[in-house]
């Protein structure tokens, strides 16, 4: 078995660090046969084997220790200020996740209302949950697109992880309720229209959250329970009515119509449109133009 020093090991593959996501550093390594000895003060780090065939893997924490066999989906949680070594003897692809502890602390208190005692995550080895993986793949393919959808879907996408973690690996899980309620009719109109008014912009939960005085945990669930969709898919929702209305409607260039509704790029624009539509932007103008 070949062990490398922990200064020998690859650099990740892909990292959200030069993307600035707030509250989550999200990184895909493919390391080869070595061990490392890993621990953050300040964050929670979750590790999901991308192997695609399993492999051998040693890992302890404390004075808990696994070894066997590791495979596509299975996640070990390291809390942080854990001591977390691991040792592997052949190449290792994952995908590693740290979550500010501060901010998972700030979600339990605002969002699932339990106290800070119970706001920390255990340690775990070789668990398997499909939503946090689900989950933890959106983050990738987003990390992957170089963030093309805006920073209100990672945050959407890590306040869901957070709380997913707080419910299923946290001393507070017992204690986390459903009991959502919804927007009053006037807060509901107030988000909207402020939607509407900066869809050309990237719109930030954060933002929306402020506008009606809350958390930003809080304000994602009361919207869904309000609206039936997420705020993230209410605002991709928005900008392409506002893109297909525009197309129709103006001469306006495509690529030009995708900045005026918040899109990226021309691409991004096409890439919905298609999914929506089944056809091309330009092609969806010349039939609209025929209506």
């Amino acid at each position: 078995m070949v062990h490398l020093p922990n200064n020998e090991l690859h650099p990740p593959i892909y990292s959200s660090e030069p993307q600035g996501w707030k509250n989550i550093v999200v990184e895909e390594f493919c390391q080869p046969p070595g061990q490392e000895t890993y621990q953050s003060q300040t964050e929670h780090t979750i590790c999901i084997s991308l192997n695609n065939r399993p492999s051998r893997l040693s890992q302890v924490m404390g004075d808990r220790r696994y070894t066997g066999l590791v495979t596509q989906g299975d996640i070990a949680i390291a809390p942080a200020g854990e001591l977390f070594f691991c040792q592997w003897s052949e190449q290792d692809k994952y995908l590693r996740i740290r979550i500010a502890s501060q901010f998972l602390q700030q979600v339990a208190q605002e969002a699932l209302e339990i106290s800070r005692d119970r706001a920390e995550l255990l340690s775990e080895f070789r668990v398997r949950n499909p939503q946090i993986e689900a989950i933890a793949m959106m983050l990738l393919t987003e990390l992957k697109n170089g963030g093309l959808a805006g920073q209100l879907y990672v945050e959407s996408l890590t306040n869901i992880l957070t709380v997913h973690l707080l419910r299923n690996y946290s001393a507070a899980q017992r204690y986390v309720t459903s009991d959502y309620g919804k927007l009053g009719d006037r807060q509901l109109l107030q988000v909207t229209d402020y939607i509407n008014d900066h869809l050309a912009q990237d719109i930030k939960l954060s933002d929306l959250a402020k506008l009606l005085g809350m958390s930003q945990f809080h304000f994602a669930r009361l919207f869904k329970q309000s609206i039936g969709v997420t705020p993230h898919q209410y605002v991709l929702q928005q900008r392409l009515e506002r893109a297909k209305h525009l197309l129709k409607q103006t001469e306006l260039p495509v690529m030009e119509i995708a900045m005026l509704c918040g899109f990226s790029s021309h691409s991004h624009l096409g890439k919905w449109i298609r999914q929506h539509t089944g056809m091309a932007p330009k092609d969806y103008r010349i039939k609209g133009n025929r209506v």
